[in-house]
Parts: structure tokens; sequence; C-alpha cells
């Protein structure tokens, strides 16, 4: 029977009758567990992207299976987040209703692209069974000190109506939706990655993982050596006290401490509660208006050094420690409260920010650092070499040398230290939106801030809620969720109104599939010890700064709480590239550049569609989409059942009896060389040179089919072989000629992967060009091991060589070894 969509249904349904699939954790073979990013059920079919990263990843985990590992291949669905609710909002159906039966869709879409996934293990985050684990989790974190709520300044969308991840804002923008984002302060929840910056950065280098990857996550953690300095503050022609009644006192994290006798302002950022404290009656007015300006700029934009140069006096100055120099306090947006201290020294002899901002406004600027004694350097002067001037007792002193001498005598006043810093902030968790996890906390005006008990958990998301986005949290508005009692006193008592982070559903669950429907623990330490970590890990790069650190982050904290005992939860990981448009454009449906898999799959079938992705494609790139090489794949599955068919009535494929002729050796070469290429080139993801291998292959085969002393065992055995390497891409085809066309057991994924013959890879003879003046001009077979003066011999003792020639003379024969012969001629 031709392949078409009908074979698609016939093995899926016997595979899924027989269990083929199924996961056996006692099963013999290394355990392998391969897992891809789980997706969002949208309401749309299975978009491009995801079969190109769920069926390819399908195709290597084949091949692993074939090898001999037990590989564990399960599939799940990230089901909580804004969209479903978005889509409620728009059109009136239930966040729930809408994602179970998006669900539903889309597992069936999965099914029908033939993968291995073993369904039994199946998860989607917004079940309660699920979600459960989410809250418990929280609360162990909550126990270890690693959750924490506080008051700060955050990212507000307004049109999404809620708090944004500093990594969810692109360009000043919601990721979302695309609007404005702004900056507003509201009490969070967040979680203290912060404790664990340096371990994350020291895991890095052992992953087998994308170097952008790791140097992404490298500098988002940004780790700084340097010191951190304080300065006294007056206002109002007074010190400032802090709460206890000493001097507050102003602290600055600065990799710079050579400079601190240049210092001549300090800046603050105008977000920061700091701010608002250094404000002066007479600033305040001036200070308002510019945090409502900065307010709608983004941590990046701020940070822009092209961007101009902003900020207001707040008033009040800073006591410089050493000296004893008032210097103005000014806040400007380019300090951000949630990066170092919040606040900046600023010495703009020194920088080039400084100097712009303070050649702006008038500050002064005083020369500390200069190359060499008596030198009037260009300002601003930021190389890094010289020596202080300037700078009192520490005038003279080289300039690395003054940062300890400088440090040294801080910290005798206790106004310094040295210190390590991190660009990296705590993962701030709260969501004021409804279709999420409830944050498992209940507040008690007696009791303060309590967790949910264990017994009482899950906390059940309420299904009738009010949750169109006003700026309050949805299930505040919910009284039969809200009220309760506290669980210390049993006193009135309110739940936490806001819901969880969706990236927080995707930290662990790669714990969660190995023991799905477990209602009693989080996991079975001895399945997770047996499975994890992820051995091989495959989705898009979008995620390097955000789930793949949060995952973790999430993974050392389960190690430290005593559940697992490894520091990583994915060991090797792949980014799939993306399909663009036939125009070279990304696809987008205003552009009229998509691609519908559905209508090529119903068409052709999908093992056309999933080859097609392969051999078109380098998988960690992507590129344009090509109906030219849809086309050419239907003609190689074409030649591929033909070339079944044309074998089928051979019964006998043992070549361990057949004489080794030329032709034999060659093409027993050319098929080993592709198990050889093919092999390495799967396991490294370089699916289109893997294809393009067998292509030739198959020619290789139909030339050798045309021989009239052709050795049919031959043939039978590279079509066999053929078949094995082509099954992974085109499961339903190869599973179709194996059983029905050739007869052979079911099934052809119970079959051993080929195994390449070294030595049949050595060849007899090999073919190199012979070049008259760098012309090529006839070709020859020579012995592989033939010297010079070997091949020239045979070449000269060549017929064509003399009409070549035509009536020149060798001048000189050069031999290039396994490659050419060149002759230069007169």
């Amino acid at each position: 029977m031709p392949y078409s969509v009908d074979i698609d249904r016939k093995w899926q349904k016997k595979w899924a009758d027989t269990g083929l699939y199924k996961f056996d954790p006692n099963k013999k073979g290394e355990k392998l567990y391969c897992l891809e990013m789980f997706s969002y059920p949208s309401g749309a079919n299975l978009h491009l992207g995801h079969w190109y990263n769920y069926s390819l990843t399908d195709s290597w985990s084949r091949m692993k299976r074939m090898q001999g590992y037990n590989v564990f291949h399960p599939m799940g669905f990230d089901a909580f987040g804004l969209p479903a609710e978005n889509y409620a909002i728009k059109t009136g159906i239930h966040p729930q209703d809408s994602t179970f039966k998006n669900i539903e869709t889309m597992e069936k879409q999965l099914r029908e692209m033939g993968a291995t996934f073993d369904w039994d293990y199946e998860l989607a985050t917004c079940t309660p069974e699920y979600y459960k684990w989410n809250q418990w989790l929280f609360i162990q974190l909550y126990n270890k000190g690693l959750a924490y709520r506080k008051n700060a300044p955050v990212n507000w969308c307004d049109k999404c109506k809620t708090v944004l991840a500093n990594e969810q804002v692109i360009d000043g923008k919601c990721e979302r939706c695309d609007s404005e984002v702004v900056k507003k302060n509201m009490t969070q929840w967040f979680f203290k990655i912060t404790d664990y910056a340096q371990e994350l950065l020291d895991c890095l280098p052992d992953l087998d993982w994308p170097e952008k990857t790791k140097k992404i996550q490298t500098n988002w953690i940004g780790r700084s050596e340097g010191s951190q300095v304080a300065f006294t503050v007056e206002k109002d022609g007074e010190i400032l006290k802090d709460e206890n009644g000493d001097p507050l006192k102003l602290e600055v994290f600065t990799t710079r401490a050579d400079t601190f006798m240049g210092v001549t302002y300090v800046v603050v950022a105008p977000e920061s509660e700091l701010c608002s404290k250094l404000t002066t009656d007479e600033c305040k007015a001036a200070v308002d208006d510019y945090k409502l300006f900065t307010s709608k700029a983004s941590d990046i934009d701020r940070m822009s050094t092209t961007r101009e140069k902003t900020g207001v006096f707040t008033g009040s100055y800073a006591i410089h420690p050493l000296n004893g120099r008032k210097v103005p306090i000014w806040t400007s947006d380019y300090v951000i409260a949630a990066y170092g201290t919040g606040v900046v020294m600023a010495v703009p002899a020194h920088d080039e920010r400084d100097f712009e901002f303070a050649t702006k406004f008038g500050l002064d600027i005083i020369r500390v650092v200069a190359s060499k004694e008596g030198a009037e350097d260009e300002l601003p002067y930021c190389e890094k070499k010289g020596i202080l001037v300037n700078s009192d007792e520490f005038n003279g002193i080289e300039m690395h040398a003054a940062i300890d001498a400088i440090v040294n005598k801080l910290a005798t006043m206790g106004m310094g230290h040295k210190t390590v810093n991190y660009r990296l902030r705590d993962w701030l968790i709260s969501r004021q939106r409804y279709w999420g996890t409830p944050i498992p906390m209940i507040h008690c005006e007696k009791c303060g801030v309590v967790p949910v008990p264990e017994k009482d958990l899950p906390v059940l998301l309420p299904y009738d809620v009010e949750f169109t986005p006003d700026g309050e949290s949805p299930l505040a508005k919910c009284d039969s969720f809200m009220n309760c009692k506290c669980p210390k006193c049993g006193g009135d008592a309110k739940r936490d109104p806001d819901t969880m982070d969706t990236f927080v559903d995707s930290s662990w669950y790669e714990f969660r599939y190995p023991d799905n429907k477990n209602n009693d623990e989080i996991f079975d330490k001895e399945k997770i010890k047996k499975l994890l970590p992820v051995d091989k890990y495959v989705g898009g790069p979008e995620h390097a700064a955000m789930h793949l650190l949060y995952a973790r982050f999430i993974c050392k904290a389960m190690r430290d709480m005593g559940l697992i005992d490894f520091d990583e939860p994915f060991k090797s990981l792949v980014h799939q590239g993306i399909i663009l448009g036939p125009d070279g454009n990304r696809m987008s449906k205003s552009r009229g550049n998509t691609v519908a898999p559905d209508e090529y799959v119903a068409k052709h079938g999908s093992d056309v569609f999933r080859t097609y992705l392969a051999f078109g494609f380098a998988y960690t790139e992507g590129g344009p989409w090509n109906d030219d090489g849809i086309q050419a794949i239907l003609k190689f599955t074409r030649r591929v059942e033909k070339l079944a068919e044309d074998v089928s009535s051979i019964k006998d494929s043992d070549i361990s009896k057949i004489e080794m002729g030329k032709d034999e050796k060659e093409l027993n070469y050319v098929l080993n060389y592709t198990i050889k290429s093919a092999t390495f080139d799967i396991d490294r993801f370089q699916f289109n040179t893997s294809v393009a291998r067998m292509m030739e292959l198959i020619n290789a085969i139909n030339k050798y089919q045309q021989l009239a002393n052709a050795k049919p065992q031959l043939v039978r055995y590279a079509a066999e072989k053929l078949i094995l390497l082509l099954s992974p891409f085109a499961p339903h085809m190869t599973e179709e000629i194996w059983c029905e066309t050739f007869g052979n057991e079911y099934s052809i994924f119970n079959q051993k992967w080929p195994s390449f013959d070294e030595s049949a890879l050595v060849k007899d003879e090999i073919e190199i060009a012979v070049q008259i003046n760098g012309k090529v001009m006839f070709k020859v077979d020579i012995p592989a091991d033939a010297d010079q003066a070997a091949v020239e011999a045979q070449v000269k003792a060549d017929e064509r060589l003399e009409k070549a020639l035509a009536g020149r003379n060798i001048v000189k024969f050069i031999y290039v070894k396994g490659r050419l012969a060149n002759i230069v001629a007169k």
C-alpha cells in the first residue's frame, strides 16, 4: 500500500493497541530521559514550531531507543497563564473550559504526529493534582527563608493589569500585549534566587549547553567584584538617622574605589523608598514630577549609554567619610532601585556617563587619577592605569593599589568593605491575575502571614470568579475564596489574593513526570534517583534567562531540602531554530506568510512533513520555508517505496558468503559510511546531513541494481539498513515497509540500530582527478596506498593522456595524495 495518512492511522492504532511506547522503568538498558519544553494549550492547531521541536526530538529519541537505551519520553501541558484568561475576557468562555478543550485537541494532534510519548505520564499544570505541589513547594521555600514578601517597585502592564518580571519586559513594553510598562510600588512575593547566584555561575561550565545560552545566563547573573562604601546624609541641615537612631548610611557598590576621593555628587533611583526619604519639602514637587516621568521607561532604556541624561536634586547632601565634603544627592533614572543598592557615587572626571551628567547640570568635576605625575589627561580619563592625584593621603599611589588602601581606611571607620555584587535580582512571583496557582498563604491581623497547613492543600482555584482586569487581583473579589480561618489562632483571616508566576509551574515539572499520579508526596525520591536529571532537553532559546535559570534554582533548592542528590536538572540542552516564512520573514498572519502543518500532513502524511523538517533546515538555525523541499522529500519517499518493492521478493540478506568485487565493495563502503555519518549526525541533532547521506545511499543502491551481475543479497541487505536508518524520521512508512512489504517481525522500533564496519570504510582503490595545467582532463582509479611514483607510472600509461597533452611535453608531475595528479605541460 503506497504511503498516505491511512498508513499513519494504521500504525498509530497498532502502536497504541500493543503498548509499544509504554515506558517500563525495569526494562534493560541505560536510562535516557528525553524531554521537550512542554507547550501552552492554545486554541489553534499545532503550529510549525511545535512540529519542528517535537517531531525531530522524537526522531532523536527513536534512534536512542533502537540503540538500546530505555527511553523515558513524556509530554504535558503548561496550562496556566495569561492567554486563556485574555481569551476568556474577550469571548466569555471560562479559562478552565477553554484550556481543557484545547488540551484535548492538542493531545489528539500530538498522537497523530506519531511520536513516542507515553501518555500515562501526561500532566497539565492547571489541575489541582499538579498545582497542589506548586503550593507545597512554595511553603517549603518559605520555611527555608527562600520565599518572602516585600514592598518593591515592579513592572506594571496596565492593559494586562498585572506585574511582569524584568525578563517579560521587552524594550519597555509587555512581551504579551506590547503595551507600555510603567513602574509601580507594590507588596509582592519573591523567591530568593540571589542566594544561589554564585553556584548558578559555578555550575555553568560543566553543562552540555549552547555556549550562547551559558553566556546569557552568565551576563544575567552579572557577577562584579568590588567594594561597598558608605556616606552619611545631611537633610535640612541635620544628620539623617536610621530607625535605630544611628546616622543613616548611604551605601554604594563600586568597582572603582580608587576614584572615591573624586566623588562630587551621589545619585539615587527615583522609584526607591530611599529617594522619598531623602527628598526635602522644598524639592518634593520636582522629584514627584520626575518620578512620574521616569515610571514609563524600561530598565533597559534607563541604562542605555546613549539615552539623554535627566535628573533632579533631592535637596539632601551626602557627607564624604574621608574628607568631610558635602556633595549633592540627585535622583536620576539611570540608577535602578533593584540593581546593587539603588545608589551610585558619581565621579565625573573618570566616568563618561557621570561626566555627561555633571556637564549638563553644572556639577563639580575633580580629577583624582592621572596617567602619570603631572599629566593633564583629557577628561573624562577612564583608562585602567595611572596614579592618584588630588586625593590627600593617597596621592601618588598606583590606582589598583589605591583601591585596597582606601577600602582598608574606610573599613576602620565602619564605612566600607570589599564585596561581590550580582546583577541578578530575586524572582518576583506574584501575579494579580486569575488563571494561575493560588499562593498558599493566609493573612491574619493577630498572627501575621501564616502558611496554609499541608493537610489543607491544595488551595483550590475557584471557578466562579469575576476576572475582568481592573488592577486588583480577581481572587480578592471572591469572598468565598478570600474569607477563611487562621490556622494558628482560629480567628477570621484572609487568603492571599495573588496567583503565582506561571514560570513556577515549569520550574520543576521535569520532576513530576516520572511520578505524576502520586497524591501523597511531590515525588518518590527513588523514582527520581533512577530517571533524573534529564539527559536531553530541547526547546527555544528565548527561555535562556527565565525558565532555564528558574529551573536550575529550584533544582538546587530541592537538593538543599534533601529531596534530590544532584545539582542540575538538565544535563544536555539543544535549542531549535526558527522556521521563517517563504519570504524569509518571521511568520505572521498579517504578512500572509504562515505555513499550516495540517494541510501538508493531510495531503502527504506526517512522515513526509517530518522528513522535510529534518532535511530542509539546520535544526539549531532554522531558515525559510520552501515548498520545493516538500516535493524533493515526496520524490525521495517514492524511491524508497519502489526500492522496497523491488527487494521484497528477495528473501536472503546474508552477505557473509558473497564475493565482494569492486562494485560490491563500493556499495558496501557507501552503506557503512552512511550508517556512521547518519548515526553521528542524528546524535548531535544535525538531521539535515543525515537525511542527505540516506539520499546518497539510495542513489548508490539504485546504481548497483542496474549491474547485470548485482548480488541480490547485498541489495536486500542495503535496503533493510536504509529503512532502519530512515525509521526515526518516517516511522509510519518504514513500519509498513518493514512489517508488510519485507514481511519482517513487528516492530521496526524493536530492532537494533545499524552498526558500521570500520574495515569497509578502508578503500582498496580511490578515484583521483588528473589535471593538466590546472584543468581536469580525466579521472583514474588508483590503489589507495599508492605513492607518487606508482601514481605517475599509472597516469603516464593511461591511453587518455596522449590526447589530453595534445603534443605538449610533461615538465613536472605533482601528486596530492588521495585527491589529484597535476601535470605541468608545455
